[in-house]
């Protein structure tokens, strides 16, 4: 069975995490996923590739120097006969390299030109280094993360990298190509991991603003009630509760034999 993205090409430049998982998840929605890798990666880890790295799934690959003219006219050629070209790399660079978006898009004016970066191509902060930690931090989410009266914890990069990055670049990619159908043009996409943290925290935003949501740990599902949490067990690992309604709560009560009354001196 073809995914709704099938017949769609895709170059992707290799990079780290967030510019393979938004390029997987166009692969696994059928894209013809190309990825560029650099001849001496490529021949390190070709064989072990597609069983260690599952952001490889789906796709093929190719090495190119990219320090090189004669490659870059080959990846040039690729792009004549795309759709998609995934830039992972930080703003400047791809132009640096001849493979910047005037140059693609002027020579394939239907290209759809995705960018990933941690800060954006523009202001302040657009050249600087950083990591997952970073852009959930600026975006306030790493805030709302951790226990009360604790330091806010640093979670894996799910939700910079991954969610508030890859998820968001592919979003974009995909509404461009729908856009195409009406313009008959492509675009650039700008996707900054910092800001997709930072939609993705819309609601928590209103519910802050509204008084409807406290600080860090004390609220229902954030590690603030009984009724949502994780627990040790008695075999020393952990089982996870979520008994919010209160359906689901009478029957956790039920099921653990205790009194309501207790739990709840408890939770005090």
């Amino acid at each position: 069975m073809t995914g709704p993205l099938h017949g769609v090409r895709v170059i992707e430049l290799v990079g780290q995490g967030p510019g393979p998982y938004g390029a997987m998840i166009l692969a696994d929605l059928g894209a013809d996923v190309i990825a560029v890798e650099r001849p001496e990666v490529a021949a390190r880890v070709q064989r072990t590739r597609l069983a260690t790295n599952p952001m490889m799934r789906g796709k093929r690959s190719i090495a190119l120097d990219l320090k090189s003219a004669g490659d870059i006219a080959t990846l040039l050629e690729l792009t004549d006969r795309a759709d998609v070209f995934v830039d992972p790399f930080r703003p400047g660079v791809c132009e640096r390299l001849g493979i910047g978006p005037d140059e693609v898009c002027r020579r394939n004016e239907r290209m759809i030109y995705g960018r990933m970066t941690g800060w954006g191509q523009e202001g302040p902060l657009a050249h600087t280094a950083g990591h997952d930690i970073d852009y959930i931090s600026l975006s306030g989410a790493l805030h709302l993360i951790g226990s009360a009266g604790q330091p806010p914890t640093p979670p894996i990069n799910l939700l910079g990298d991954f969610a508030g990055g890859g998820l968001v670049l592919a979003m974009g990619v995909a509404s461009a190509l729908v856009e195409r159908f009406t313009s008959g043009k492509g675009q650039v996409i700008d996707a900054a991991m910092v800001d997709g943290a930072a939609m993705i925290l819309g609601p928590f935003f209103s519910a802050s603003t509204s008084g409807f949501w406290g600080e860090r740990g004390t609220n229902h599902i954030d590690g603030g009630a009984h009724f949502y949490n994780v627990y040790e067990t008695a075999d020393h690992k952990w089982i996870s509760v979520g008994a919010i309604e209160p359906q689901f709560y009478a029957e956790l009560i039920d099921r653990l034999g205790v009194a309501q009354d207790a739990l709840l001196s408890a939770d005090k």
